[in-house]
């Protein structure tokens, strides 16, 4: 395959076939300097490509108050799942003769910040495959907040997507649901602090052993 021959579509075809449920491009040039990378490693790229799985909708219809066993080990095996994916797609942008560099969907590199190398759902959003919620997770129009996300980077000349012009209106469906009451009207009055606490119990108490919770991804489906 010459890179004169592989396009986002085409690596759109090949994450579609094998199971990626939204894909999109972004150009990372003005934000990169906020990656948690070292200043060599985020100049050798200037394209985002970020992938998006489906969570099981019957796993998460057994979540009611707390996280499950069975949603615990379905987050891991589908980050396990889209790591995978953004090997192979390194792997097709590698053979056509360009860089790319796979971002672990679920890895803390700042634990005092809680942060990763780099925010998914924020590659997301200026890829077009939604927008942050009122939960402050990414909404895709189609399945809501019921997605993983992994982002692969890369020198490949792709076009970028634009963001989509979307919102949560006045659904507020996640607002009750969540036990720590962190969900508000609006988005930006967020509150990390509760929401890190609800974690921090839902692990004390034995229900997963990493800060997860479920309970607001499965108030949001989407259509």
């Amino acid at each position: 395959m010459s890179a004169k021959k592989t396009s986002g579509s085409k690596l759109q075809s090949i994450s579609f076939a094998y199971g990626a449920d939204l894909f999109g491009v972004v150009d990372i040039t003005d934000i990169r300097k906020t990656f948690l990378l070292s200043e060599p490693t985020r100049e050798k790229f200037n394209r985002a490509i970020s992938i998006a799985v489906r969570l099981s909708e019957a796993v998460l219809e057994e979540i009611v108050d707390h996280p499950t066993a069975l949603y615990f080990h379905h987050y891991r095996q589908v980050n396990a799942f889209l790591d995978q994916l953004a090997l192979k797609i390194t792997a097709v942008v590698q053979s056509s003769g360009y860089n790319a560099m796979p971002i672990p969907a679920s890895q803390i590199i700042d634990w005092q910040k809680q942060k990763g190398h780099l925010s998914h759902k924020h590659i997301a959003v200026l890829a077009g495959l939604g927008w942050i919620g009122k939960n402050n997770l990414l909404v895709t129009p189609e399945f809501g907040s019921r997605v993983r996300l992994v982002t692969v980077l890369t020198d490949m000349p792709l076009k970028a997507d634009k963001p989509v012009n979307g919102s949560c209106g006045k659904c507020k469906r996640c607002i009750p649901s969540c036990p720590a009451k962190a969900i508000k009207e609006k988005q930006s009055d967020f509150d990390h602090t509760a929401c890190s606490e609800q974690l921090r119990l839902f692990r004390k108490q034995g229900y997963t052993a990493q800060f997860i919770c479920g309970i607001c991804v499965k108030a949001c489906p989407g259509k």
